[in-house]
């Protein structure tokens, strides 16, 4: 009897919500969506679900997009045809028109990577919150061919799913950039027997000895194999942070021997070198490289390397209680280097624990609140451009570490993140008051 009772009053309350809803939201869904803003739908994944539009009186302009509102827009690139029966792509004309800074987000493919699927469901909500721009790390995602087969992943994409891929960020106006690794964490390369001579420290396969005669080999195929699969691309990233071990092989220090220990000089002509075949390989490209290696080194160190005149350094920091005067002081010292560009990296996931299960958003919602300060003062600099930031998602911290939080987890992070990044404070009371909520 008590059972029935509990079910009846469960009915009632069910009758009575219906009621409510029709007498007070008599409207159609044609109606309401004059008030939102729809997500472009890509399948029924984020079917039915809006974005309310936020009505922001001190804060309406996008600081990524306001240091440049003066600019002109990119003028659309040729595409570039490949020879196939060469080695290097068909070089094309540097196009130096200034574009808009771009907010990538960068997806971390090195475990748990999400199928060409999942992708079609979520490129329409990156694109819907704000992101322009993907930045795709393949580590062993990509279907390598010939000698470098033995890199590929079981899962890895195959050329079918790449050029799905590149059409679905067309689709969704979002720039897709390649990321290669060409130093630092090469693991899912020097993991394999027939690479262990180009191991920098012989028992850890973190990092290339640039010294070692088939190093420069290795990472030239790879880079055009990526390259061929991407001919339309504006931007490159290739990697070179944290190189663990430089140095410490035997013809590392023979080399250092006898250029007086200069460590700075050994990772400059390295990347330096990669550089010129990069541009080489496709001229007019950007090429963009995280910016821990030379940190620490002077701008006239930086300068006599050259690498000014071949890329942009990405600087990178995902604590949530950045020093902003840190970043300026970097950011000065590029612009002293030569650089004409520089990157900023925040993380909206993966930055908070090697086997984080799941994301604290305020966490990196304050750093992405620091990283706008950083953004707005980039007037003060006249002679290097803000050209965009990536909010970073890691997978794992390395190759062969744990995974972190999965990327489904962390897209209500990166939701705040993006709009973050376009509305800063207004959101910060909001967010960290349902965080609490769910704690």
């Amino acid at each position: 009897m008590n059972t029935q009772k509990v079910m009846r009053l469960i009915v009632g309350c069910l009758v009575i919500v219906a009621m409510v809803k029709i007498f007070f939201h008599p409207s159609s869904s044609k109606d309401t969506s004059v008030k939102t803003h729809q997500i472009i739908q890509g399948g029924n994944f984020w079917a039915k679900q809006h974005i309310p539009q936020l009505n922001l009186v001190h804060n309406e302009e996008d600081p990524v997009k306001k240091e440049h509102a003066g600019n002109t827009e990119v003028q659309p690139e040729e595409k570039e045809t490949i020879q196939s029966n060469q080695e290097e792509l068909e070089p094309e004309i540097p196009d130096d028109t200034p574009m808009d800074p771009l907010k990538i987000v960068h997806l971390d493919l090195k475990g748990a990577a999400p199928k060409v699927k999942y992708l079609e469901e979520i490129f329409p909500l990156l694109s819907t919150l704000g992101a322009n721009g993907i930045l795709l790390e393949y580590e062993d995602m990509f279907p390598y061919e010939g000698e470098l087969s033995i890199l590929k992943s079981s899962f890895a994409y195959s050329p079918e799913d790449i050029e799905k891929i590149k059409s679905l960020a067309k689709q969704h106006k979002l720039e897709l950039i390649p990321l290669v690794q060409v130093f630092g964490h090469l693991e899912f390369v020097l993991k394999h027997e027939k690479f262990f001579k180009l191991r920098e420290v012989e028992t850890y396969p973190n990092s290339l000895n640039p010294q070692a005669q088939g190093s420069m080999d290795l990472v030239q195929d790879m880079l055009t194999q990526v390259m061929k699969k991407h001919p339309e691309a504006k931007w490159f990233h290739i990697g070179a942070d944290e190189v663990r071990g430089l140095g410490e092989s035997e013809d590392s220090k023979r080399w250092l021997e006898a250029n007086s220990g200069d460590m700075g000089k050994l990772f400059f002509n390295h990347v330096t070198t990669v550089g010129r075949f990069m541009t080489k390989l496709k001229r007019g490209i950007k090429l963009i490289l995280w910016d821990d290696m030379f940190r620490k080194l002077s701008s006239d160190t930086i300068k006599e390397s050259g690498l000014q005149d071949l890329a942009s350094p990405m600087i990178w920091k995902y604590i949530p209680n950045m020093d902003v005067k840190e970043i300026g002081n970097y950011i000065s010292k590029y612009e002293q280097a030569g650089f004409k560009g520089v990157w900023f990296a925040s993380a909206f996931k993966g930055a908070s624990g090697i086997d984080q299960k799941w994301t604290p958003i305020s966490h990196h919602l304050k750093n992405h609140l620091q990283w706008q300060k950083v953004i707005q003062s980039m007037p003060q600099y006249k002679s290097v451009r803000f050209q965009g930031i990536a909010l970073t998602g890691w997978q794992r911290y390395e190759h062969h570490t744990v995974l972190c939080e999965l990327l489904p987890v962390a897209i209500p992070s990166l939701a705040v993140c993006l709009q973050t990044l376009k509305y800063g404070e207004c959101l910060k009371k909001h967010v960290l008051f349902l965080e609490g909520l769910t704690m």
